[in-house]
């Protein structure tokens, strides 16, 4: 079943919110853009049994051109070796910025295991096939340099941003993602988007799942594609989400601020609500 609700975390001792499982990509530690404080608090106020990493937790291609460390994206790996130790199963899926670790795949380290991809089976018995999902995107598979120059200019867009809303918070206005529009704009442009979501639920049929669930392409989503669930998680650079199952077996999509602490979502989607 999948859903979606608006909830206020931002109170003095905010309540820890309890979930079957929780779901996160694309943090992308090691860089100027991650938004490492965003997620310790997110973190720190949500937990579940079993948490599933999708993916460029820590990008190693930035950290080749120059070490960016500062303590809360160290602060964020502690927090969530600290949930290990006290018995949460953490499942690692690298992606393609911190691909180093595939060569781990299939090996379990301090309770941490890492896969190449997996499968979750939520409450009400569907099985949820979970991997990055950079396989399939063409520009990663059979032109990497392309990936990297698409990485660099990402990177200029981000800056421009965050000088940008600057000025619209001097002027009252609210937070607004260029680079996320720019990208939603030029991948509508060539179906991008809806052709990675038709490969991924293609390759969750193969596999015979119910449901696939992604990261990778930074644009959290959650819609039926034919007969399959497609789920991605967004990102901790621009867009601050994460999905979580709850015990009920219903699938939101957790949006939140990281200036103020408040959690909110989409509103349902019809054809999710007629699936669930």
């Amino acid at each position: 079943m999948l859903n979606t609700r608006i909830e206020d975390d931002a109170t003095n001792e905010p309540e820890i919110r309890q979930y079957r499982a929780l779901f996160v990509s694309d943090i992308h530690l090691g860089t100027k853009a991650c938004q490492a404080e965003a997620f310790l608090d997110f973190i720190r106020r949500h937990d579940a049994p079993r948490i599933y990493l999708v993916g460029d937790i820590v990008d190693f291609w930035r950290i080749r051109r120059g070490i960016y460390w500062p303590q809360a994206h160290n602060d964020v790996l502690q927090k969530l070796l600290r949930k290990v130790r006290k018995g949460t199963e953490l499942v690692y899926i690298p992606g393609n910025h911190d691909e180093a670790m595939r060569e781990y795949c299939g090996s379990k380290f301090g309770g941490i295991a890492i896969e190449r991809q997996t499968v979750h089976s939520g409450a009400d018995g569907r099985r949820y096939l979970i991997m990055h999902g950079d396989e399939f995107d063409v520009v990663v598979r059979y032109a990497k340099w392309l990936a990297f120059l698409g990485d660099w200019s990402y990177t200029l867009a981000l800056w421009f941003n965050t000088h940008l809303n600057v000025v619209r918070r001097w002027f009252g206005m609210p937070y607004w993602s260029l680079s996320a529009y720019l990208k939603h704009r030029v991948k509508r442009a060539v179906n991008y988007i809806g052709e990675f979501e038709q490969a991924l639920s293609q390759e969750a049929r193969r596999n015979g799942a119910q449901g696939v669930i992604c990261g990778h392409i930074h644009h959290a989503a959650m819609r039926q594609v034919g007969d399959v669930v497609y789920i991605n998680l967004g990102d901790w650079v621009e867009s601050c989400t994460a999905v979580a199952e709850t015990e009920e077996g219903i699938f939101e999509i957790i949006r939140w601020n990281p200036h103020t602490g408040v959690r909110g979502a989409d509103a349902p989607a019809k054809e999710l609500e007629a699936a669930a």
